[in-house]
């Protein structure tokens, strides 16, 4: 077995040596600084700064190129400097463009050589996010679906369950398992923590953190003075080892009383429910974060409960569908499959997909948002979370973090706490 293993490793080595050789090699070396957070406003002219540098061999001259593509690959345009250096030389060259529209873009630095271009950087920017315009698709009976599925949440009795979990639990904080009943009788569970010692006649605020797409169930707990609650919808999380959805997103894709989120969207009201029932909770305090699938919970939570004060969602999942499968890769590949085996037309998908959609709750969210948005994010790109936080009538606010994919910086923790502060949830 060690044997085998070497082999393997010596020959994933060598594949990597030969193609390291390969790899074409550009005469300058180049950095790209973010100029204005690669967001721009207004009559702002995007300006993007490229640093070029030499710092051996003889003399150079060479053609830099960037190409400009809509973040669907439309062609925009593309400019070029001839750059001439000799050693230790460098020299700043800006390229700028007059966007056509509001939206996101995609530009790629090249070198250009006689053998053809080679690759330096490809990274995306923005041009005037707050007036990119989505038009919605929701279905006439869009509100009162949505009104009789709560109905039916309503009617399955929750049957709360706490389990304290000793080797957990410290001096500070109660950590406790809990499992309860959701729409259509399905357990759903997650991790519930609280301060150990509240003052009497006292009660705390609450965060529930809603998870990502297949994430790892954690324990909360980094909040003092405040109660904590990730909570696992239906197959994920704390479910996944009974999953019987498969993967989720295209559980009874043909037929929207019986598809995966419907359930889980309910799931999301239930841990509400939860944390509103606690004796210990100031249920007028309960925020909702999440990132990725947890950031489009937020959104859809927030509109669907109105007892949220506060949301925070994270580079969310879930919106704008149409736009979104011309943009990534993933997760229209394995939509676009499963509508292949089940025979349905585009009209048949996309009005499924219209009562799950992100940018069609948004109108319907009442309580402040700050949505934190990573602009180079190739999974949930910042098209589609804009396409929902543009509808959203309520208080909002958004950071927009250049280097960032499908992530925040620490910094962003410090935005939403403010946020938190500003709007009460924290005394």
């Amino acid at each position: 077995m060690k044997q085998k293993l070497l082999i393997v490793l010596l020959s994933f080595s060598l594949t990597m040596s030969i193609y390291a050789q390969q790899a074409p090699a550009t005469a300058f070396s180049y950095r790209v600084p973010v100029t204005d957070g690669w967001v721009f406003y207004g009559k702002q002219v995007p300006s993007i700064r490229v640093i070029a540098e030499k710092s051996n061999g003889t003399v150079h001259v060479v053609t830099v190129r960037l190409d400009i593509t809509t973040d669907t690959h439309s062609p925009v345009g593309s400019l070029s400097q001839q750059v001439h250096l000799s050693q230790g030389d460098s020299t700043c060259l800006t390229f700028a463009f007059t966007p056509p529209a509001p939206g996101f873009y995609r530009l790629s630095l090249s070198e250009c050589t006689k053998e053809g271009n080679i690759p330096v950087k490809t990274f995306n920017v923005g041009y005037e996010p707050t007036a990119i315009v989505s038009l919605p698709d929701t279905p006439p009976d869009f509100v009162s679906f949505w009104d009789q599925t709560k109905a039916e949440l309503q009617q399955v009795a929750p049957e709360y369950k706490l389990e304290q979990l000793t080797s957990d639990t410290n001096i500070a904080r109660k950590l406790y398992r809990v499992s309860m009943k959701s729409w259509g009788g399905v357990e759903i569970s997650g991790y519930y923590s609280v301060p150990a010692q509240i003052k009497k006649g006292k009660k705390v605020p609450a965060i529930i953190y809603y998870m990502g797409y297949g994430s790892k169930p954690w324990i909360p707990g980094g909040n003092p003075g405040c109660a904590e609650f990730v909570l696992s919808t239906r197959g994920q999380g704390l479910q996944q080892p009974t999953n019987s959805y498969g993967d989720w997103i295209t559980y009874k894709l043909d037929a929207k009383e019986a598809y995966y989120y419907r359930g889980a969207f309910m799931d999301l009201i239930r841990a509400v429910d939860f944390i509103a029932s606690r004796p210990e909770i100031d249920a007028s305090r309960i925020a909702a974060e999440g990132g990725s699938q947890g950031g489009a919970f937020t959104l859809i939570a927030c509109a669907l409960d109105h007892r949220l004060r506060v949301g925070a969602p994270t580079i969310p999942f879930l919106s704008d569908y149409r736009d979104y499968f011309n943009i990534v890769s993933w997760p229209g590949n394995v939509i676009k499959k499963r509508q292949q085996e089940l025979g349905l037309s585009d009209e048949q998908l996309y009005l499924t997909l219209s009562y799950f959609d992100v940018k069609n709750f948004a109108g319907m969210i009442q309580c402040p948002i700050i949505m934190g948005v990573g602009l180079q994010d190739p999974v949930c790109p910042p098209h589609t979370n804009f396409a929902g936080f543009n509808r959203i009538l309520a208080e909002k606010a958004y950071y927009i973090y250049p280097l960032n994919e499908h992530s925040t910086p620490p910094a962003w923790d410090e935005a939403k706490e403010a946020f938190y502060r500003k709007h009460g949830l924290f005394e």
